[in-house]
């Protein structure tokens, strides 16, 4: 093949690995990213296991709000909502001066949703689309997605799940205008944004 890697099998699940262009560097797989939120303590335990203090926490009916500042050349403040019901985490990064580029939507696939009381869980399935007002959503990750399955770190029905919610999320954004927050409002989800 010309300009293509020559497949191999993986000898401890027959998959393939990455078909990467010649000189473009492989995707390392990782596991599925934990993160855990506390709502009696306002943290964050990330996926590398640190933990962080939250600006605001709270839940509503459908889902999780996190609120919280960051040290970050392009963006100062994130906020968040954790959405169970739609296998979602649907993000907004408030960009410093010189960066904006209009309110953009991060959503990730994965799982999301309460493990006691005060605590919540959310696990990211490597997918996420990138959606802004008027523009045809772009979905990321499908390499990561497709390394992770090829280390056996997701088994074949997650990863096809994980690939139908994504499709889905960008078809129904697709079908309400490009527009996320009218595609939400009809499943009944209306989030709030500083």
């Amino acid at each position: 093949m010309t300009g293509l890697q020559m497949p191999q099998r993986n000898s401890t699940n027959g998959a393939h690995p990455n078909r990467t262009l010649r000189g473009a560097p492989p995707v390392s797989a990782h596991r599925p990213r934990l993160e855990f939120f506390n709502l009696a303590e306002l943290s964050w335990t990330d996926y590398h296991g640190y933990l962080h203090q939250v600006e605001h926490l709270h839940a509503e009916p459908w889902g999780l709000y996190v609120e919280r500042i960051v040290d970050n050349p392009r963006f100062h403040y994130i906020e968040s909502w954790l959405l169970p019901e739609l296998s979602l985490r649907v993000t907004v990064y408030h960009l410093r001066p010189g960066h904006d580029r209009g309110q953009t939507y991060y959503l990730d696939i994965g799982e999301y949703g309460p493990v006691g009381p005060k605590k919540w869980r959310a696990q990211g399935h490597y997918l996420h689309v990138v959606a802004r007002p008027g523009q045809v959503p772009e979905l990321l990750g499908i390499d990561q997605l497709l390394a992770a399955h090829a280390a056996g770190y997701f088994d074949t029905g997650q990863t096809h799940r994980a690939i139908e919610r994504a499709a889905a999320v960008v078809d129904g954004i697709a079908g309400c205008g490009h527009n996320v927050d009218s595609w939400l409002a009809g499943k009944g989800v209306a989030l709030s944004w500083l």
